[in-house]
């Protein structure tokens, strides 16, 4: 992992540079999960590049108040949602009685609305399968955590976290969550996720869908996304 400067054209192309890292865990009994919306990207390239199917992991960020970018934890959606909170931050920040729950009902009505678009895990059989979970970056791996945590409880085989870019000092709390921790560069000093990227432009609900139908074989598996 090297300081990046930056790195990736695009989340495409960091897709393609991520699948070269995980060559050794291909296969169609690999199940690549993408975050998203920005992760989907990635994780299609990955996921076409390994020939492993793809499938997406529906988890929202539990922003801070009047900071909505700083995550004093995550939920993912599912049956049994879970929920995973930054203790200490969540201490330090000391939201106001009520708001963990109301910022929860929000977070869990906007899954419902992207499980109704995309579809995704937990409908997928994770259980005894080599699982990679991808997102386009980690900034305080608040979202992650959650997404490692929730899919411990399925019963993988391995679970392999896989990003493009993250902060140096968030690895080392991630890397007891899964067998195996790949991130291909880091940024120091940390500043943003997109700063490791030439194009870092909003991924729309139309190319998540778009992609995902084509890697459910239901829609053009041409190359008419491709930048």
């Amino acid at each position: 992992m090297t300081a990046c400067d930056p790195s990736f054209r695009d989340r495409r192309d960091a897709g393609r540079q991520l699948a070269a890292a995980l060559r050794h865990l291909g296969g169609r009994e690999a199940l690549v999960l993408a975050l998203p919306r920005g992760g989907v990207p990635v994780a299609f390239e990955a996921a076409r590049a390994l020939d492993a199917e793809l499938d997406v992991l529906l988890v929202r960020k539990i922003g801070a108040p009047g900071q909505p970018e700083l995550a004093l934890g995550a939920i993912v959606g599912g049956a049994e949602p879970v929920l995973v909170l930054n203790d200490d931050l969540v201490r330090a920040i000391a939201p106001p009685p009520g708001y963990i729950a109301a910022a929860e009902a929000r977070a869990l009505a906007e899954i419902e609305r992207r499980r109704t678009r995309y579809g995704g895990w937990p409908g997928t059989q994770v259980r005894g399968r080599t699982v990679i979970v991808i997102d386009d970056g980690i900034a305080t791996g608040a979202t992650v955590r959650a997404a490692l945590q929730a899919i411990c409880r399925g019963g993988p085989a391995r679970l392999v976290l896989a990003v493009p870019v993250a902060p140096a000092d968030a690895l080392p709390d991630l890397a007891p969550l899964c067998d195996e921790l790949v991130c291909l560069a880091t940024l120091d000093p940390f500043r943003a996720v997109g700063l490791a990227y030439e194009d870092f432009s909003q991924t729309s609900d139309e190319e998540v869908v778009a992609l995902l139908e084509q890697a459910r074989g239901t829609g053009d598996r041409g190359d008419s996304l491709e930048r």
